[in-house]
């Protein structure tokens, strides 16, 4: 009888100890879920339901000045008139254009961090020198290089005349010259941060693999060739995802600058998308054009994540 009496207050005392540990688990999770509770809705609210609100809306015909009353449901007519659309075509291929200033200034970036980090003196300086335009407001900037690139009074037109060329471009005027002109100034805007990404990936490369390679009798090309660009391959798959992300989302940059002209050379989809939602007010056909922004920038960023198991060491 005693045995069988420890037995029992051993399984009620084992049973008492999982009940209280279960206990223990669920208010932890609810006081979890309170501190998570604000930014969870906040995403809900202003992320979430926005996305779902626009793939509903890309099946229909609705200005929203007429209300819920005005809302018509066409099914895929929106994206029959889109891809029949040349402004909205003029858009796409202005956008895959435009990704090109990846590239571009993420290798101008990693010029300059490695010259910066290894031959130049105050680097603290440059760093700052090179980071502002980042963060820097795009309008100041913009209304800036509205002024450097004036057709005529501009300054680089100026300088270009000082130096014998009669007939300097007209730049963001020019419907041949607008996009390479904003594409420049993206270019501009952009190295900054991406300087200062690469310079902290410099300094995580150890040192025992260049000191190895000076052993071994490599030269200094082929210690970046070998070296530091596959060291840095994380950090470029990472700036390379980004940065053509941000290439889909340029906007603020037209608006002030050439609002998609002239003859919407400079046209791009979040502009396009703009103008029929809230100048047009045209929101369904708005959100149709958001549709095929998605999937742009979702099946870029896939063949990003299969092709970076080819290029990228971790």
């Amino acid at each position: 009888m005693n045995t069988t009496s420890s037995n029992m207050t051993l399984v009620e005392k084992k049973a008492r100890h999982t009940q209280s540990k279960s206990a223990l688990r669920r208010k932890e999770s609810l006081a979890g879920l309170l501190f998570v509770a604000p930014m969870l809705i906040g995403v809900t609210v202003l992320t979430l339901l926005p996305i779902l609100a626009t793939f509903v809306l890309s099946f229909a015909d609705w200005n929203f000045v007429a209300g819920m009353q005005g809302l018509k449901w066409t099914g895929v007519e929106n994206f029959e008139k889109l891809f029949a659309d040349e402004s909205f075509r003029i858009s796409l291929k202005n956008n895959f254009i435009f990704i090109f200033t990846v590239p571009i200034y993420m290798i101008v970036s990693l010029a300059l961090a490695i010259m910066i980090n290894k031959h130049v003196y105050l680097k603290s300086f440059f760093k700052v020198a090179y980071f502002m335009p980042y963060i820097s407001s795009v309008v100041a900037i913009a209304i800036v290089w509205q002024v450097l690139f004036h057709p005529s009074a501009g300054p680089v037109n100026q300088f270009l005349m000082s130096i014998g060329i009669d007939n300097p471009p007209k730049w963001i005027a020019d419907p041949a010259y607008a996009l390479p002109s904003v594409m420049m100034i993206s270019v501009w805007i952009s190295i900054g941060y991406n300087m200062i990404v690469y310079m902290a990936a410099l300094q995580s490369i150890p040192k025992d693999l260049y000191e190895a390679a000076d052993i071994d009798g490599a030269n200094g090309w082929t210690q970046f060739r070998k070296i530091t660009v596959p060291m840095l391959s994380p950090t470029s798959f990472f700036l390379l995802v980004t940065g053509i992300i941000s290439s889909f989302k340029v906007f603020d940059l037209i608006a002030v600058l050439t609002k998609g002209g002239p003859m919407q050379s400079t046209s791009m989809l979040v502009w396009y998308l703009y103008d029929q939602a809230f100048i047009n007010l045209r929101v369904g056909y708005a959100s149709s054009i958001a549709v095929v922004l998605f999937f742009c920038v979702l099946l870029i960023t896939v063949l990003q994540w299969f092709g970076q198991k080819k290029w990228v060491n971790y």
